[in-house]
């Protein structure tokens, strides 16, 4: 699919992969709208790169439609959608407390707001964006347009104190082929990347010891991906007609020991 011209919509796409994603996007003549939580950075990259903003929260169906209508109402009905909005959580099943000894459950009101923003956020936004798609004609064989999801290496080995990320996550890489199955007569592809170590807000914050130490696990090269990386996988998979319902792992070979 050749994006010059057509509408496309990144959700989360203010900063980290969601902003490397629109601005690929935005290069190759995409006319990109951003659905981001953080109103001022959103605006910011959306005006640097001639496309809208819309303040939007994925887990909230109201917020969602207003900003369909935002996008739609810019730059006509989208082509393209990438989904990188996504929080993260660290907390185990079950634990003990370091302070007491004390034993406690992983908090469920965490549970489902990581499920509720990662994996139903990412399906709704799908959901809307393909019968959106669904009115348009087709792009001669590039069809009625394409949905990239953001998974994580989680989804397949989720760490000690990752199982409500890595269940969301193992949700994006489950509803990737039975959705691409949905969708294969409507002439709307779905695809998936599960990223693993990025140069992103959350990593950038770790102390320079701790990311050395994750690198490690890396097979080559060993450092952090950058964002541009990972938006190049985007384009890819937009662009390249023939991948659909594929779930690729973007992570140097990183195969983390349970610890």
């Amino acid at each position: 699919m050749d994006v010059g011209g057509h509408a496309a919509i990144v959700t989360g796409g203010a900063s980290g992969l969601g902003e490397a994603s629109a601005r690929a996007l935005a290069a190759a003549g995409a006319k990109v709208t951003i659905f981001d939580l953080n109103e001022e950075r959103g605006q910011s990259v959306a005006a640097e790169l001639g496309g809208a903003f819309a303040k939007v929260n994925v887990a909230d169906e109201a917020s969602v439609d207003a900003g369909f209508a935002t996008a739609r109402a810019a730059h006509g009905q989208e082509r393209v959608l990438v989904n990188c909005a996504g929080i993260g959580w660290a907390e185990k099943t079950a634990g003990r407390s370091r302070q007491d000894n004390s034993i406690r459950t992983h908090a469920i009101d965490k549970y489902q707001l990581v499920i509720n923003i990662n994996l139903v956020g990412s399906f709704m936004c799908a959901a809307k964006a393909a019968s959106g798609m669904m009115s348009l004609e087709p792009a001669g064989d590039s069809g009625r347009g394409v949905i990239v999801n953001t998974a994580s290496v989680a989804a397949e080995d989720g760490q000690i104190g990752q199982v409500a990320y890595a269940s969301s996550k193992g949700g994006i890489v489950g509803m990737t082929l039975p959705m691409a199955r949905d969708l294969a007569r409507e002439g709307v592809r779905v695809n998936s990347i599960l990223p693993g170590f990025f140069e992103t807000p959350i990593y950038e914050q770790m102390p320079p010891e701790v990311k050395t130490s994750l690198a490690a696990h890396l097979q080559f090269p060993t450092r952090f991906g950058t964002p541009a990386e990972y938006a190049d996988l985007v384009m890819f998979m937009v662009t390249n007609d023939y991948i659909n319902a594929e779930c690729v792992r973007l992570d140097a070979g990183a195969r983390m020991p349970p610890r």
